[in-house]
């Protein structure tokens, strides 16, 4: 087991992950930015670093600080939870060649998975079905256009090296195609110094369904179920709840063992999900996430099943704790990102939160990193707290999400709960038949 894991990361997941090492009985590092000295992590654990500036590429996206950061406290493991460096491969390297373990996969894993082309293929050859689209890399408008015509539009431009939604274009007619493809490129270039771009065929009304899966050093896998992601903004998730309303056991059984298969043909070790768009009954490949989830914990409430925890363990070169048959579902679970954002336009609230009171209860849980007086900064994620209830059944677990709601208190800054207020009492939410298109709709029909 590890003696002592530096958690390069901030927030609320850096509070998780300091929890689950506790359990453990591991020591614990916290770095953070001149932004974050006051932050809730750094006070929490047992050893901090500043590692830099409050821009992210000088203090949390900075490999040498943070490795000068294991080196003087002397951590044999580096957890990155998600963001930031958590699916960089190039980190996992340098960590090794220093004799750190990262807690996470392979870093030929993450390269494989990072790229959403080779990811694509990966996928379509262990037998997971894919979307129609380009065979890969899109070099050209003639290349672009012959795609288009072979699918049939409406088709969505995509970023290789994408993520977070940026880099992504949907273009309806092949009139818009020439000036969608520069678009495209030139937010890939500016947000990941990778231009490159596939085209797939875009699906009208899919849900967005994940799959949790984890496994170990010794060839053990399990899935963990799905998780329905379909409440986006902009390509970002807002809400998340498991199980999915449109899965039955027999599909969901079908997609997990079919992305467990897979990923044991890969030979894939530590937590990942898989992500699937689900239209007319049929599952297709979107990507894979080679970490942690920000939704993780709904999963963990269905499952009680500790995923942070196992995590660390498999990467301590432990085996799973659980086989698939001891894994068993029950209740219902649900998770609001509560956002420092205007609950209307989604324009970012930075400041100093006045009063934080989190609501409580049975069934009820919060995963923050806030306190009251504490203030959160303009530079990064604006995230500051997830709500996750849980109910017997998804009835109970909705009147326990208005109730939990209405408790909430954050003053001094704007946050996105009274849009979530708003849409919970929305017929489509109540009825589980919202796509990935509902938001974004629902909120021009209230202009």
């Amino acid at each position: 087991m590890f003696e002592k894991v530096l958690i390069a990361n901030r927030g609320e997941i850096a509070v998780r992950i300091l929890r689950a090492c506790k359990d453990l009985g591991i020591q614990t590092v916290a770095v953070y930015s001149t932004a974050d000295k006051e932050a809730m992590h750094v006070k929490m654990a047992d050893e901090s670093v500043c590692i830099g500036p409050s821009q992210s590429k000088e203090s949390y996206l900075n490999i040498p600080s943070i490795i000068a950061a294991c080196e003087i406290s002397g951590a044999d493991a580096v957890h990155p939870g998600y963001g930031f460096l958590s699916e960089n491969s190039s980190f996992v390297e340098k960590l090794n060649a220093h004799n750190i373990s990262f807690i996470g996969p392979s870093s030929n894993h993450i390269k494989t998975m990072g790229d959403k082309i080779l990811a694509k293929k990966t996928a379509e050859e262990y037998g997971i079905p894919v979307i129609p689209g380009s065979d890969g890399e899109v070099k050209d408008l003639e290349e672009a256009t012959q795609t288009g015509e072979k699918i049939g539009y409406p088709i969505i431009i995509k970023a290789s090296a994408g993520g977070g939604g940026r880099g992504m274009v949907v273009v309806h007619n092949a009139d818009d195609l020439e000036a969608s493809i520069k678009k495209a490129k030139t937010e890939a270039d500016k947000s990941f110094d990778n231009d490159t771009i596939y085209i797939e065929k875009y699906l009208q009304h899919p849900k967005h369904i994940e799959i949790q899966i984890i496994g170990d050093n010794f060839g053990n896998m399990i899935h963990l179920g799905e998780r329905d992601c379909s409440m986006q903004r902009r390509n970002q998730k807002l809400l998340e709840e498991t199980p999915s309303k449109v899965i039955d056991n027999k599909t969901r059984n079908y997609i997990g063992e079919l992305t467990v298969n897979a990923l044991t043909k890969i030979g894939y070790s530590g937590v990942g999900t898989v992500e699937y768009l689900y239209e007319d009954n049929k599952f297709y490949f979107m990507e894979m996430n080679t970490r942690l989830q920000v939704e993780h914990p709904v999963t963990e409430e269905i499952t009680n099943f500790d995923l942070v925890k196992e995590q660390i363990l498999v990467a301590a070169n432990q085996k799973l704790l659980k086989k698939q048959s001891e894994i068993k579902f029950f209740g219902h679970s649900i998770e609001c990102r509560i956002n420092a954002e205007d609950p209307v336009n989604f324009i970012p609230s930075p400041g100093k939160i006045i009063n934080f009171h989190t609501p409580g209860g049975p069934g009820v849980r919060v995963d923050s990193g806030c306190y009251s007086g504490i203030t959160i900064p303009p530079y990064y994620d604006s995230m500051i707290a997830k709500l996750i209830v849980f109910g017997e059944d998804r009835d109970s677990c909705l009147a326990r999400l208005e109730r939990a709601l209405g408790e909430f208190v954050v003053e001094g800054i704007k946050t996105t709960i009274p849009f979530y207020l708003d849409i919970i009492k929305e017929e489509e939410f109540l009825n589980g038949t919202y796509d990935i298109h509902w938001v974004e709709n629902h909120m021009k029909n209230k202009q």
